[in-house]
């Protein structure tokens, strides 16, 4: 049973560096939009009506995508003085603590938004810009999936705590 929960722990971790590397991309793209909205706003004076919204949604797919990538790496918002003054036991045990606070609340934002997220996507809602894209159904249903794959995460990250492999494995502080 530890090998099938180590190998779910292995796959995962997979998968979210995989999807996390693949949102860099989107960063760069986004970098890439904005210029050129600049150039064609002050060099050219013929503004688009399009590059705020896709820059916008851009970084937003990178960023709610990208969260299983930063569990894995452990790179996420942490009180590292506390790390330094509690003994290393104790640190360990506020890292599970962590984690399981983090997995309740990721499971009930993910419960919280999948109604508005279905809604959203049944009825297509639009932004109501010039562009006028399916930018609100499109970033409900993906706030859905970030939660998923991040709560899954978190489900490798507990695994890998209760085998013991997590500072083996990790990739932060």
């Amino acid at each position: 049973m530890n090998r099938l929960f180590a190998r779910y722990a292995d796959g995962m971790d997979r998968v979210s560096v995989f999807i996390g590397h693949g949102c860099s991309v989107l960063f760069f793209a986004c970098i890439g939009i904005s210029a050129l909205e600049v150039v064609l706003r002050y060099v050219f004076d013929r503004p688009t009506v399009w590059s705020t919204e896709l820059a916008m949604t851009l970084c937003a797919s990178a960023w709610v995508l990208s969260v299983g990538y930063v569990a894995e790496r452990q790179r996420h918002i942490s009180i590292t003085m506390i790390e330094m003054l509690v003994p290393p036991r104790v640190w360990q045990l506020f890292r599970l603590i962590q984690m399981l606070v983090a997995t309740g609340a990721i499971f009930v934002l993910m419960l919280a938004l999948w109604d508005p997220a279905i809604k959203a996507l049944s009825r297509m809602e639009h932004s109501g810009t010039a562009l006028n894209s399916i930018q609100p159904a499109y970033l409900k249903a993906l706030l859905v999936v970030g939660c998923g794959l991040y709560l899954l995460q978190l489900l490798a990250n507990i695994t890998r705590w209760a085998q013991g492999t997590e500072g083996s494995q990790s990739n932060g502080h």
